[in-house]
């Protein structure tokens, strides 16, 4: 569909496999390509909603160094925030499991960052999600966390898994960007930018 698009050799700098599928869903040929060893660190004091972008575009920059001319990178970021505490991927279990309970009967916001980089443009944006979680047991977020094992996912979550049917009383925004890629949004972005 993107035809402005043929011109590039497109990468996904990501090891999620629901950012895979997601992009997938946009019927946009890519490939997987990962590079180890970037720095996610961002200043302390930099304001929560802001942290995925800066992430995304600091994976980005890396990757636009090495990059071909006619290759495009995207690159994203995920983080949840309830009262201005960022929740990134859980240590362990215990972690997990506390994260849960402490989303749970509350709304927070899931941010995602996406940078699209070639050799002579970078892209970046933000795009938020209020998501409300319905109060929960202890018992049941230990079940989710041994069954699901959400080590890999910010806020020890994953929406499309038994919690955001069980659990997510509702949300405000993109459904896509709390499952990691705020695909509406990439796709005007693809579509008017490059």
């Amino acid at each position: 569909m993107l035809h402005n698009l043929n011109k590039y050799h497109i990468i996904l700098a990501s090891k999620s496999p629901r950012r895979k599928e997601l992009l997938q869903m946009l019927d946009i040929p890519f490939e997987i390509k990962v590079k180890d060893g970037i720095d996610e660190s961002y200043p302390s004091e930099m304001p929560a909603i802001e942290v995925p972008e800066y992430l995304s575009r600091l994976k980005g920059k890396a990757y636009a160094e090495e990059i071909k001319d006619n290759e495009l990178v995207i690159t994203a970021d995920t983080i949840v925030i309830l009262n201005g505490k960022i929740y990134g991927k859980p240590k362990n279990e215990q972690d997990a499991i506390d994260m849960l309970m402490q989303l749970q009967g509350r709304t927070h916001t899931v941010a995602s960052g996406v940078c699209i980089a070639t050799k002579k443009k970078i892209v970046s944006f933000t795009v938020s999600t209020s998501v409300t979680f319905a109060p929960i047991s202890r018992e049941e977020a230990k079940w989710y966390v041994e069954k699901y094992h959400p080590l890999d996912k910010a806020g020890a979550y994953g929406i499309q898994e038994w919690i955001g049917c069980a659990a997510v009383a509702g949300i405000d925004g993109s459904f896509y960007n709390v499952m990691g890629l705020p695909v509406h949004q990439l796709y005007n972005v693809l579509k008017n930018d490059f």
